[in-house]
């Protein structure tokens, strides 16, 4: 029989032999037996050196023990090795280069500056990046009938008649910097010149945000007013004249004071000319500048009636503050040689600028006969200003009454809309 080994001594063996193969597992055997080491269950492999270095604390709990160890191990833990690595393969040499990728600040980075240096849509300058510009409604016509009928489905768009009305209206509403007046003259009376003040100081204010005005400088008792409000309304207001404001004129400090001496036809405001004959010749070139320059502080358009001739006492001043001039004329022989006449005086007398820039008016007052050449006397007149309007003959302006819009052929009407728009031209 074998000779029984000593348990001690046979444990002591196994210690041996096991810490030859396993010396980690030696020393947490050795720490179970002194009573230092009260882990249990699997434990992370780690090695010699850190084990030396964990500090041991005694633990009532697995898990407390294990977040001690989890805690000291976290900092410290090197990545270990895969037992049995696979080696990747040498890629082909005809494999080609993968450019090393730029570092994620470095590409936000480079995002930022680009987003910077981009140009930015403007909302206000290029609104048709955003929205799609939108056809114009046709308004009357086979075009505006079929719109309506489809109830908007089928847009054909605004006829080229449409268009010129549009543009029209653009030229006339266009925004003005500063204060503007134009004279409306003439060498022969009854042919027109009131009425076209009338007539385009209501079209300027059908189109105009701000309200236009138009004063009476006519010495010889002018009608504007009544003109403009019919002479049973005026009579029924305060007469209040060009020389009544003359002599307040220090006083109107405001639009509200300058308005109770003015009239009023919808949004065209007025002064009347003097009525008495004893001095309605008295108006000065000094005094009309007062005036003009009390308007310009409130008004942006202001047109003058002169009445007749170019010699009384305020038409100097009248041409020396004047942007531009409307030239009356009417289609007898003798309208259209004062018409000329007009502009060579003008130009001979040092105002060229407002002879060539003048807008020449020929309104058919009496409706002429058919002897009279209309269309020579237009090409004797054209080729010395600027421009040069017709007025179609209009029971609602030869009659020498009332001028309203409303009453006056669509033909008349877009004529006084070409005034007011040539006028407007000459102040941009």
């Amino acid at each position: 029989m074998p000779e029984p080994v000593d348990n001690k001594t046979a444990n002591t063996a196994a210690d041996a032999d096991a810490a030859a193969e396993q010396p980690e597992l030696t020393r947490r055997r050795a720490r179970r037996r002194d009573g230092t080491d009260a882990w249990t269950g699997t434990m992370p492999i780690i090695s010699s050196n850190q084990a030396d270095q964990r500090p041991t604390a005694p633990s009532n709990s697995w898990a407390e023990a294990a977040a001690a160890a989890d805690a000291a191990d976290a900092p410290a833990r090197p990545a270990m090795p895969a037992k049995d690595p696979v080696r990747t393969p040498p890629a082909p040499e005809t494999a080609p280069a993968v450019p090393a990728q730029p570092a994620r600040a470095t590409r936000s980075a480079s995002r930022a500056a680009a987003l910077a240096e981009a140009p930015v849509p403007d909302f206000i300058s290029s609104p048709g990046l955003f929205v799609r510009e939108q056809k114009p409604r046709p308004v009357g016509g086979f075009r505006g009938a079929l719109y309506k009928l489809t109830g908007g489905g089928l847009n054909l768009g605004p006829s080229a008649r449409q268009r010129e009305e549009d543009e029209l209206a653009r030229r006339i509403s266009r925004q003005l910097q500063g204060s503007y007046n134009t004279a409306v003259l003439s060498l022969k009376g009854g042919i027109g010149k009131t009425s076209t003040t009338v007539g385009v100081g209501l079209t300027l204010a059908e189109f105009r945000g701000d309200p236009p005005c138009a004063i009476d400088a006519n010495p010889d008792s002018g009608d504007l007013v009544e003109r403009a409000l019919g002479e049973g309304i005026y009579q029924q207001q305060s007469p209040r004249t060009i020389t009544d404001l003359l002599k307040n004129i220090e006083s109107v400090d405001s639009l509200t004071a300058l308005a109770r001496y003015m009239h009023h036809a919808g949004r065209l405001h007025l002064i009347a000319g003097e009525q008495d004959p004893e001095v309605s010749d008295s108006l000065t070139a000094e005094e009309y500048l007062r005036i003009r320059k009390l308007i310009a502080a409130y008004y942006s358009v202001a047109l003058i009636d002169c009445g007749t001739g170019v010699t009384h006492n305020a038409m100097s001043g009248i041409l020396q503050s004047a942007d531009n001039l409307i030239i009356a004329a009417g289609y007898a022989v003798s309208g259209a040689k004062r018409a000329r006449s007009t502009l060579h005086w003008l130009a001979s007398h040092g105002y060229e600028d407002l002879a060539r820039n003048a807008v020449v008016v020929i309104t058919d007052k009496d409706e002429v006969s058919t002897r009279v050449d209309k269309d020579a006397i237009e090409e004797h007149l054209s080729g010395i200003c600027r421009q040069l309007i017709a007025v179609p003959h209009d029971r609602g302006v030869a009659d020498g009454d009332l001028v309203t819009l409303d009453v006056l052929r669509p033909e008349t009407r877009r004529a006084y809309r070409e005034i007011a728009a040539a006028i407007v031209d000459g102040y941009v």
